[in-house]
């Protein structure tokens, strides 16, 4: 297929080492080793805001941004952080790190970012002393008032490359503040402290209930984070599979990743009775993984153990770590009952770590790194032709191919990814994942019957698993069965309350609320979704008729306008593709929201 490239508008970061070369002169090794580490935390913290970490290279890196109040907070979360952190080296070998912030177009091809952007970015980090962060004029007229940052002018500046004058301000955190938190997190807060009694307070559910966190990564290798976050998925898939726990969902316990948190407050934010934490160290052939079972309620210690082994027996440890945790859970539970859930996804070991390294580039679920995902996981179908589940994982990535638009053969992929499921489900029929994604893919292939037949499969296979609950509420949107939908959108979030992808459950109820014509209550939560800085111009748009429809015109144009600029190519076309208009009468229930959208000024095509 051939690779086009993205353009677009961005917030970019820029940051390097403030005398690098000094460090390096002190002492190599440990000047890189060290350097390394602080861009691997700050790519943590870019994470953690929702941004993405596009490039490591040599001293520097660069990340993008939605939004510059995201990018300049998390600049700050890591300055403070890595102030802290170097005050506890016993040298003077320190990275400081300085960064520049700027607003421009940028392109996105083969796993790189270019574009003025990017160099106006680093420009302005050239300005920066050792812990500062220097922005453009553009980036602090776009954070909001209300943030707990001061902004010191340093003037118009000529810089190289660039014929005008750009004015450039020092951002800090106000004396006394604490860092403001990202506004995907703060919206994902505000849904589950708001006072409504739609929201209540999470009640523990009548069966055991766990969250997973990530284990740290105690490798001193940066690059080994994929290794520590592929033994948590499994651990989180096995224990999934239990059908008498309540597990969380991965996407929901990842948030907390790289924080100090009270295990208690995570035991009450995610409604659950045990939390499990642990660590990974891996060195030449040997790993060593430290795992501790909590009782959230009252913080005591339910189990800790310690394992030293052998790489190659990474899934016989995963395995026991498993059936040790359910039999510390539910000792009652036959050891045979319990091994019969587990499964070896492939003997050949250095498939499933590249698998590993594919799932975690796909997950981040940007098109940069959705590409490098597949083709690492084809690496690992070409060291393994029978292992399953990479297969599985391939399928999901031509879903989110198609559902974000990065590719412009949506048809070749489309198949692909239905050949891909399939025979990731010849090779193992149990893969509630490969259910999954076939189910997500004939949703989109408009077999909606099919889809609810896939996912219903993988539920039954997979109890826990959030997002196939949301592909149920989806393809019942689209199947006809609203109150269904509304049934499985509610499950999904109870399974992943603190999901980054939150807003997308919602959209499906809401959408559901939709088909059965109680707007006001449809309304209420795309209002919901469209508080998240993630979510898409479908819950806009949408928002824009259903307003329109209520006689709430000005409303409607301000959504209308949001929708706009989240998708350039909005157009009346647009919407009925979205819908997938098949009823064209007039006076359908479709027909009056794409009308609503027509009289709020929506153009054509």
């Amino acid at each position: 297929m051939v690779e086009h490239h993205s353009r677009q508008l961005a917030v970019l970061v820029h940051a390097d080492v403030a005398g690098s070369t000094s460090l390096v002169q002190r002492n190599e090794i440990i000047a890189h080793a060290r350097m390394r580490d602080a861009f691997h935390r700050f790519s943590t913290t870019i994470k953690r805001y929702g941004g993405t970490a596009h490039e490591i290279r040599g001293d520097a890196l660069v990340a993008e941004f939605a939004r510059a109040s995201d990018a300049v907070s998390a600049a700050l979360a890591f300055q403070a952080d890595n102030m802290q952190h170097n005050r506890t080296l016993g040298d003077d070998i320190q990275p400081a790190l300085r960064v520049g912030i700027s607003m421009g177009e940028v392109v996105i091809a083969d796993g790189t970012i270019t574009g003025t952007g990017v160099v106006l970015a680093q420009r302005l980090e050239q300005l920066a002393g050792s812990n500062e962060i220097v922005v453009q004029g553009s980036v602090f007229e776009t954070v909001p008032p209300r943030f707990p940052i001061d902004f010191e002018s340093i003037g118009e500046q000529r810089l190289k490359g660039f014929d005008h004058p750009v004015r450039a301000l020092i951002a800090r955190l106000k004396p006394g503040e604490q860092v403001p938190e990202s506004e995907t997190n703060a919206a994902l807060r505000k849904f589950w402290t708001d006072d409504d009694s739609e929201h209540p307070s999470l009640e523990l559910p009548d069966k055991p209930s766990i969250a997973v966190l990530p284990f740290a990564n105690m490798s001193g290798d940066p690059d080994q984070e994929y290794f520590a976050d592929g033994i948590t998925e499994d651990i989180i898939t096995e224990l999934s599979k239990f059908r008498w726990f309540f597990v969380i969902a991965r996407n929901s316990t990842f948030v907390f990743k790289g924080q100090a948190v009270d295990l208690r407050q995570v035991g009450r934010d995610l409604g659950v009775r045990y939390v499990l934490e642990g660590s990974v160290r891996k060195a030449a052939n040997r790993v060593r993984v430290s795992a501790q079972l909590i009782d959230a309620e009252t913080g005591n210690h339910v189990w800790a153990e310690r394992y030293d082994r052998s790489l190659e027996d990474i899934f016989e440890l995963q395995d026991e770590i498993t059936t040790t945790i359910s039999g510390a859970i539910e000792p009652e539970l036959a050891g045979s009952e319990r091994r019969r859930a587990l499964r070896k996804p492939t003997a050949h070991l250095g498939a499933w770590d590249l698998l590993q390294r594919g799932a975690g580039l796909l997950w981040q679920q940007d098109r940069t790194s959705l590409i490098k995902g597949l083709n690492t996981i084809r690496q690992a179908v070409a060291l393994d032709p029978s292992f399953g589940e990479a297969y599985g994982y391939l399928a999901y990535g031509a879903f989110l191919m198609l559902v974000y638009e990065w590719t412009d053969e949506p048809e070749a992929i489309l198949q692909q990814g239905l050949a891909d499921a399939g025979r990731a489900i010849s090779i193992e029929h149990r893969d509630y994942f490969a259910h999954h994604a076939l189910g997500r893919l004939n949703t989109i292939a408009g077999d909606h019957p099919a889809a609810v037949r896939a996912l219903e499969i993988c539920v039954d296979l997979n109890p826990n698993f959030a997002l196939g609950y949301v592909g149920l509420a989806e393809a019942h949107v689209y199947a006809g069965s609203p109150e269904s939908a509304i049934s499985y959108a509610d499950k999904a979030i109870r399974l992943s309350p603190r999901d980054p992808m939150l807003w997308d459950f919602l959209h499906y109820k809401a959408s559901a609320y939709v088909r059965l014509d109680d707007f006001d209550r449809a309304i209420e939560l795309f209002e919901q979704v469209c508080e998240f800085p993630t979510a898409q111009y479908v819950s806009s748009a949408t928002l824009a008729a259903l307003y329109r429809l209520r006689d709430r015109a000005a409303e409607a144009e301000k959504a209308l306008e949001r929708a706009r600029r989240l998708e350039p190519r909005l157009s009346v076309a647009l919407m009925k593709k979205v819908y997938g208009v098949t009823d064209e009468r007039p006076g359908s229930r479709t027909q009056r929201l794409l009308d609503a959208l027509r009289a709020t000024g929506l153009k054509e095509g």
